[in-house]
């Protein structure tokens, strides 16, 4: 476990937290987009899992988005930090692997996949990747991702019938036909159709990352 301080916390929407960590620890750690690491809650050995945004290995400082969007150990967590507040995590470690990933390419998740794709926005194939996000709610997330520098990319609402997924599932193939790589994180629901649908397709495993991040009702996703 590595300790850490809250440096700051914003709050650019109500259910999202922007948490900057720092310490010692954090000095001289190779840390590349896609990994994670792991916060401990509480004194049990409960942990909850963030893809930090950004990483500064000279000054040993992190930057997560919590999404605080119920009322277990993360979002209690996240809800109820402050500046000054102390916190134990393990990595960064490897979660989603984008070390072979090629341009152009497109990032599907929803508001679980905001850090990754900040992450994505600030590295050296920025210019390269497109967004492409279901949200719960729209204002909220369109606020969060201008608040992060991400206001260009394309958030839809997520209908209760999921047919909002139909125009998401249209969108990836028509890119993918023009040798677009595709990343799907997020529900897991949704990365399985999607995924299902780009392979009847006929696009190649290789150009398809996958990593979900949750699923309702489940535990132990990250």
């Amino acid at each position: 476990m590595r300790p850490a301080r809250v440096a700051a916390v914003e709050m650019p929407a109500p259910r999202f937290r922007l948490i900057d960590l720092e310490g010692e620890a954090l000095k001289a750690v190779a840390w590349v987009p896609g990994q994670k690491i792991q916060i401990a809650m509480g004194s049990g050995l409960s942990s909850r899992t963030y893809t930090p945004m950004s990483w500064d290995a000279e000054r040993g400082r992190t930057r997560l988005l919590a999404f605080a969007h119920g009322d277990g150990p993360g979002s209690l967590w996240a809800s109820g930090l402050g500046a000054g507040d102390t916190c134990a995590f393990v990595g960064p470690r490897r979660s989603l692997d984008l070390s072979e990933i090629g341009t152009p390419v497109v990032l599907f998740g929803d508001e679980t996949s905001f850090a990754l794709a900040a992450a994505l926005h600030h590295g050296p194939h920025a210019a390269g990747v497109r967004y492409l996000l279901e949200v719960s709610n729209l204002a909220e997330a369109q606020t969060v991702l201008a608040a992060i520098g991400l206001g260009t990319a394309t958030a839809i609402g997520r209908a209760a019938d999921d047919s909002h997924l139909t125009a998401i599932e249209a969108e990836l193939l028509r890119l993918a036909a023009g040798r677009t790589d595709i990343i799907l994180t997020g529900k897991a629901s949704s990365i399985q159709r999607l995924s299902r649908a780009l392979k009847t397709a006929g696009v190649a495993a290789s150009r398809i990352r996958a990593k979900a991040y949750w699923a309702p009702g489940k535990v132990g996703l990250d």
